[in-house]
């Protein structure tokens, strides 16, 4: 049987998501309905949903004018466009993260992770009997691995090196340098690399014209790359269930895509045509601008509440994405981050994840917090949870 350890991240989300009064635990840009969709589209005009349409098991790889949109996406400024027929589409990028590696990775493998990211990157692999090294990353570099303890890692056997760019959960940014130097130690060694890229493009103080700005892993000019992403973080629809899985590697794909017969037929047709309609040209750059936007405005409420209480709290202020991983503590201890976020709930209705419990015990006093939800919840839970560290952080039990 298959070991299967605790989704910690996602019981902890389970639990609490629905009992609370300020979700500023949700990872997602604030999730718009298919009303706001079109208004957001410069074509309103075009039909959302064709509801004509026989509801068969349609295009089974995924329909053809989503993935000719996540091709022309992935294939702008690059020299060499993608090819739509090496995207595959999953119901979420959750599948395909597992896809990916329940297809290259299993028993006598070796797979290197980034750390700390989303359970799933390096629990998933553990579970299919590969050995796993945890590729660890520190605040006081600005949660970005280092490249000389990435090749003391790497083994005969390694099969499989995994980043998540932007992070979850500290919203750090690997840069186009780092990439290009990744891309050529694995060269080197043949090794492949998969990027979950679930919460590209939101950049949100980091310039498109910066010199490091991070292209997708697949415009770096290696073949043995796979990328995954989803409809669900940077384009606010999680509702629909569509991720996907791209690679220039078009037998790395036909591996994958004979895995995924057991898993998927096809996903979805009708949450294929809200993703084809929200990543077309006529909508995709206002749903992006509205995403970018609201991430800018509310990492500035962030801001004010980290300095609001910087005698409690620290963090590295995230660059992209929609999450930060900020450390609180008491008298220069770390408190226990299950303990504090437990008793801000009740206290307050305000939602945090425990980063002790949800990314590794190591992270004492760390809680992760989503800042790309609606502004105003944003904002009013910020407001309660100072007032749960002015007067209630006392009564939070300290790290062990």
């Amino acid at each position: 049987m298959v070991k299967i350890t605790d989704f910690a991240v996602e019981s902890w989300m389970d639990a609490y998501e629905h009992h609370c009064k300020y979700n500023v635990a949700e990872t997602c840009c604030a999730s718009v309905s298919i009303d706001q969709l079109r208004e957001l589209s410069d074509d309103k005009t075009s039909e959302v949903l064709k509801t004509d349409r026989v509801l068969t098991y349609g295009a089974i790889r995924g329909a053809e004018d989503l993935r000719n949109n996540l091709a022309r996406l992935y294939s702008a400024k690059v020299t060499n466009p993608l090819d739509p027929n090496n995207i595959l589409t999953t119901p979420g990028a959750i599948q395909a993260n597992y896809l990916v590696a329940y297809s290259l990775v299993g028993e006598g493998d070796h797979v290197i992770c980034q750390y700390p990211t989303y359970q799933s990157l390096y629990a998933v692999p553990q579970s299919l009997g590969a050995e796993v090294d945890l590729w660890k990353a520190t605040p006081e570099k600005n949660w970005v691995p280092d490249l000389e303890e990435l090749k003391a890692l790497i083994k005969p056997n390694t099969k499989l090196i995994v980043i998540n760019n932007p992070n979850n959960p500290t919203g750090a940014v690997l840069g186009k340098t780092f990439l290009e130097q990744l891309v050529e130690i694995a060269k080197e060694k043949d090794i492949t690399i998969l990027g979950d890229e679930v919460y590209r493009p939101i950049f949100h103080s980091l310039s498109p014209i910066d010199k490091e700005f991070p292209p997708s892993l697949l415009s770096m000019g290696y073949k043995n790359v796979v990328v995954t992403g989803s409809m669900s973080k940077a384009y606010s629809l999680a509702g629909i269930r569509v991720g996907w899985i791209a690679s220039r590697n078009s037998d790395i794909i036909e591996t994958i895509a004979s895995a995924r017969h057991y898993t998927t037929i096809s996903v979805s047709g009708l949450d294929e045509q809200v993703a084809a309609y929200a990543l077309s040209p006529a909508t995709v750059h206002g749903l992006l601008a509205r995403n970018i936007q609201l991430a800018k405005t509310n990492l500035a409420l962030l801001e004010k509440f980290v300095i609001k209480n910087e005698d409690e709290c620290e963090w590295v202020k995230p660059v992209a994405g929609t999450t930060a991983f900020i450390k609180f503590h008491r008298e220069g201890k770390p408190v226990d981050s299950v303990d504090f976020c437990k008793k801000l709930l009740e206290k307050t209705g305000v939602l945090f994840v425990p980063g002790s419990q949800s990314f590794g015990e190591e992270f004492k006093g760390y809680v992760r917090i989503g800042f790309v939800n609606q502004t105003e919840i944003i904002q009013k839970g910020l407001e309660e949870a100072s007032k749960f560290v002015r007067k209630n952080l006392d009564d939070v039990d300290l790290a062990e």
